[in-house]
């Protein structure tokens, strides 16, 4: 009983708030920028340009202690050379202890179909990945699926190519990037995370192949955004080990994702499928149980309970996702580790009070396939800023 009071006390308390905000605000718009895109257009000729994002969480498993997090905030910093010339960095603090540098790289933008880019980046995959700010979602936290199969947040240094060619509503972005890690002091690669714990994020990375990252998004439909995601290389080992068999793996992945709005009505999906070649082997040199395939999906709609003509918003959403990084094992030699194939479903309440700042609640129901798995119930609240 004591562990539902304090979730009761504050979903109360986000309801009454919600109908004592006396002054209607700006809605959170559903466009297709994100912080670093607002960055890179800002108006300045010249100088400094500052943003950030912040989130705070409270989660409630069902049978165990709650947990409160400043699950993360994030400062953006642009400083602009010239009309050509730009550098950006994201700095995140996470859990309010862990230090990341998120992006740092340099663009030159010759125009609008063509920019160079170089530094750490964010890998092109999905929709998450690129747009995270907490008021561009809905949920209090992301979506399980792009943690194990995606991973968000993907980022590694590289070098390449973006820009858009409206007459054709495309946008396309070309990457080469340094690849995940086989081994950091013990393996990094396995079954119940997939790729995630391989990613470098820019630190001393190990590079001895490089990966190519693409993705091509359509916006011609008034409404509608399409994108296509492919990212196909090897894994990095270290110089000692490289030549041994099993000591990397190599990856492909494509992405399918889509994003729709219309009036109240919006709506988004995404598909994911990664095919992990030589598992067997990297199974067989670190004993682990790394997949050879990496599948996983999700479906959201979500419809503005006020009317048109408030300036606040109040989305109600679901979203349905399943994801396994066990999707195919035969030729990885392991065993199919059915808890690895999970489903989850989200349904709650997104109030945007202002633009850029959004106040969150949702109830998931979180299972697996694996024999005697019961479903296990959690409820989160929390808020979430843009600026």
């Amino acid at each position: 009983m004591k562990k539902l009071l304090l979730p009761i006390l504050m979903l109360c308390s986000i309801v009454a708030f919600s109908q004592t905000v006396a002054q209607d605000t700006t809605a959170t718009q559903n466009n297709q920028d994100n912080a670093l895109q607002n960055i890179l257009n800002g108006n300045a000729s010249k100088g400094i340009t500052v943003g950030g994002y912040a989130q705070v969480d409270y989660n409630q498993p069902e049978g165990a202690n709650g947990n409160l997090d400043v699950h993360r905030l994030v400062m953006l910093l642009g400083y602009k050379f010239s009309d050509k010339v730009q550098f950006v960095t994201e700095i995140e603090y996470e859990h309010v202890k862990e230090l990341y540098v998120e992006q740092a790289f340099l663009n030159y933008s010759l125009n609008d179909r063509l920019n160079i880019r170089g530094g750490l980046m964010l890998v092109p995959m999905g929709i998450i990945n690129e747009y995270h700010e907490p008021t561009t979602y809905n949920g209090v936290e992301r979506p399980n699926m792009d943690k194990s199969i995606v991973p968000t947040t993907w980022r590694e240094i590289g070098v390449g190519v973006t820009g858009k060619y409206n007459e054709a509503s495309l946008r396309y972005q070309a990457y080469i990037f340094n690849g995940f890690t086989s081994l950091n002091g013990d393996k990094t690669l396995g079954g119940k995370n997939g790729l995630r714990n391989g990613r470098q994020k820019g630190a001393e990375s190990t590079v001895n192949t490089p990966n190519l990252s693409a993705k091509v998004d359509y916006y011609g439909i008034s409404g509608l955004r399409l994108g296509l995601s492919g990212y196909f290389g090897r894994t990095q080992a270290e110089d000692d080990v490289q030549d041994i068999d099993g000591a990397d793996v190599g990856i492909s992945m494509f992405g399918l994702d889509a994003r729709y709005i219309n009036q109240r009505f919006s709506a988004r999906g995404q598909y994911i499928h990664a095919l992990i070649s030589d598992a067997d082997e990297y199974n067989d040199l670190y004993d682990a149980d790394l997949g050879s395939e990496l599948r996983g999906w999700y479906a959201e709609a979500a419809y503005n309970l006020l009317p048109l003509s408030k300036e606040q918003k109040l989305d109600a959403f679901v979203r349905y996702e399943e994801y396994d990084t066990h999707a195919g094992t035969k030729d990885a030699n392991i065993t199919r580790n059915l808890g690895y194939n999970r489903q989850e479903i989200t349904a709650g309440l997104s109030y945007h009070i202002a633009n850029g700042a959004v106040v969150k609640a949702d109830y998931q129901i979180l299972d697996n396939k694996a024999v005697g798995n019961d479903a296990k119930g959690q409820l989160n609240i929390g808020f979430g800023v843009w600026f």
